[in-house]
């Protein structure tokens, strides 16, 4: 059975042992240090720091070897990083018994650092693993302390002569030596087993997950096949009004006519929503995003040109620039520029007259960077955390239109988490408001020419 390890997996948790190795060679320095110049134990001082400096040595070669492996990234990962593992820890309990030998050996109170130790193998390794570990740090212990008694190794006292613990009898060291080790076996057992509970939650959860991934996509599977139905049809009965709207069946009398108008303005609505909501749903259910590169230039004047009539309805100044090094990208072109095209009509809409609308493209090296800002109502301090989900709308934005889809802003959502971009807001209540959009100028797959991203 596979050992129980954090949520970031076996090789974030060997990038946190290592991270945590190189503050034990800075406590074993300064703790050396403090020893000589503030307490005057008398320590063999040049064994200490030569073992903290082999501490650091392959320390530093764990790092670049774990670099590499994680780099090529190869089917055998999980393999390498377990023997990696398995590898460190002995290494650890090497360096430990050897800094306790030059500073006290068995009467060290840091001997119980190894308690430490196996805490770590019960989180990275298995239980038999761990119990090996103990065994084997007990068996350290056992073998420096008897050699030190016996007198076969040099023994560094860190007490008065008088007070030395191994000149006090056998009893002593036996007691000292069977806490320990009984510490570290219990150590391990104790935490083995929360790991071992641990991993069976973490398994129900990762099977209750994988259940509720197959509804969702089970759920947005169905809405798809609805939605298209359900366009299909309002397309159809807004093409049977159009006709007689427009008098192309007879004249109408002034209340057929607002009936019809009426109508005709409500199938509109409806269909704006389907068609926003079989985006999103077709967003989410694709596994992969055809891409290639556009001109992100190009791209933002075609979202201009769809506002600025009804900007220049309500004398709203609308501007736009892009960086020169913002133009050409690679990524889903009609997706962002939905995007863009979706914050200047918000924008637009929320605006009040006479205010201005600024859409301003940057270059941010191998990132580019869209913001577009307005004047408008801006946002409630409370509705900025729920902008960007389905269907959500701002309070003050329901009060000031009552018509709206609420999936404007997540469909731009799902399109900067598909190219692996961010987006989010800035904005205060009756100030304005800035969104911001920030895309790779490339997207990981085979070829810039027609290539596809993961969803």
């Amino acid at each position: 059975m596979k050992a129980a390890s954090p949520p970031y997996g076996l090789t974030g948790s060997l990038y946190w042992l290592i991270r945590l190795r190189w503050f034990a060679v800075g406590g074993v320095v300064f703790t050396a240090l403090f020893a000589d110049k503030a307490l005057g134990i008398k320590l063999d001082y040049g064994a200490l720091y030569s073992i903290a400096a082999a501490l650091g040595v392959y320390n530093l070669l764990f790092l670049l070897y774990l670099n590499r492996v994680r780099a090529a990234a190869g089917p055998d990962l999980p393999v390498i990083t377990n023997r990696l593992a398995n590898a460190q820890i002995p290494l650890d309990l090497l360096s430990l018994a050897a800094l306790l030998h030059f500073s006290g050996g068995p009467e060290n109170p840091f001997a119980y650092y190894f308690v430490f130790h196996m805490i770590i193998a019960s989180i990275l390794l298995t239980r038999r693993a761990s119990y090996l570990q103990a065994a084997f740090a007990s068996i350290l212990f056992l073998a420096m302390a008897g050699l030190e008694y016996s007198g076969l190794w040099a023994h560094h006292c860190i007490n008065k002569a008088g007070l030395c613990f191994l000149g006090a009898g056998p009893l002593p060291l036996l007691g000292s030596a069977a806490a320990l080790v009984s510490t570290l076996f219990i150590a391990v057992y104790m935490a083995t087993s929360i790991s071992l509970e641990l991993r069976k939650k973490e398994a129900t959860l990762r099977a209750a997950n994988l259940l509720l991934e197959e509804k969702d996509e089970i759920k947005s599977n169905y809405v798809l096949r609805v939605s298209h139905d359900v366009k299909e049809h309002l397309a159809a009965i807004q093409a049977c009004l159009d006709p007689v709207l427009h008098g192309l069946t007879g004249p109408l009398v002034p209340a057929q006519e607002g009936l019809i108008r009426r109508s005709y303005a409500r199938t509109e609505k409806l269909l704006v929503f389907v068609k926003a909501l079989l985006e999103i749903t077709r967003l989410k259910l694709s596994k992969r995003m055809e891409t290639g590169p556009f001109s992100l230039l190009k791209t933002a004047e075609n979202a201009v040109r769809l506002v600025e009539e009804k900007a220049a309805d309500k004398k709203i100044s609308l501007t736009w620039s892009v960086d020169k090094g913002a133009d050409l990208i690679t990524g889903a072109q009609i997706y962002i520029e939905e995007s863009i095209a979706g914050f200047l009509a918000n924008s637009v809409k929320y605006t009040p007259e006479g205010g201005s609308v600024e859409l301003r493209v940057t270059d941010e090296g191998d990132k580019v960077k869209i913001r577009v800002t307005d004047t408008g109502m801006g946002v409630p301090k409370d509705d900025l955390p729920h902008l960007f989900e389905e269907f959500f709308r701002a309070k003050n934005a329901k009060a000031a239109e009552r018509t709206g889809t609420g999936l404007g802003l997540s469909i731009a959502r799902a399109v900067a988490e598909k190219h692996n971009g961010s987006i989010w807001v800035e904005s205060q209540e009756g100030k304005g408001a800035s969104f911001y959009l920030v895309l790779p100028k490339s997207v990981p797959g085979p070829g810039a020419a027609g290539s596809s991203v993961k969803a």
